[in-house]
């Protein structure tokens, strides 16, 4: 079995970015606390989840998780045709957060990486 990413992906609304900064922590989107834990994506998932789940949305920011550093809180489940993605079981501190910035895209379309 393949080595899972040590850095994962969160988008976030202006709103829930501005409480991930003012709380320190965030507990999670409404869709994150009706399934129980935070989702994530990968490098490579991120510029699909930014497609399908936030659409013609504006403000949006990402930011880029340490997702070794948060040890078991992290499970790696399939969804999505059977990929595995990374779900956070508890608040996203904002000690784990690496780098963060606008959503932005390079010329080809894909969501371009904080950094």
């Amino acid at each position: 079995m393949s080595q899972q990413p040590t850095i994962a992906y969160k988008v976030l609304t202006g709103e829930q970015f501005a409480e991930l900064q003012e709380h320190a922590h965030f507990k999670g989107a409404p869709v994150d606390i009706g399934d129980g834990y935070i989702h994530m994506s990968t490098a490579e998932q991120l510029t699909e989840t930014v497609d399908k789940h936030f659409a013609g949305q504006d403000g949006l920011h990402v930011a880029a998780i340490d997702v070794a550093g948060l040890g078991d809180m992290i499970k790696w489940e399939p969804s999505r045709g059977g990929a595995l993605f990374p779900h956070l079981y508890g608040p996203l501190p904002l000690t784990a957060v690496l780098a963060h910035g606008p959503l932005e895209r390079e010329d080809d379309g894909k969501v371009r990486l904080p950094g």
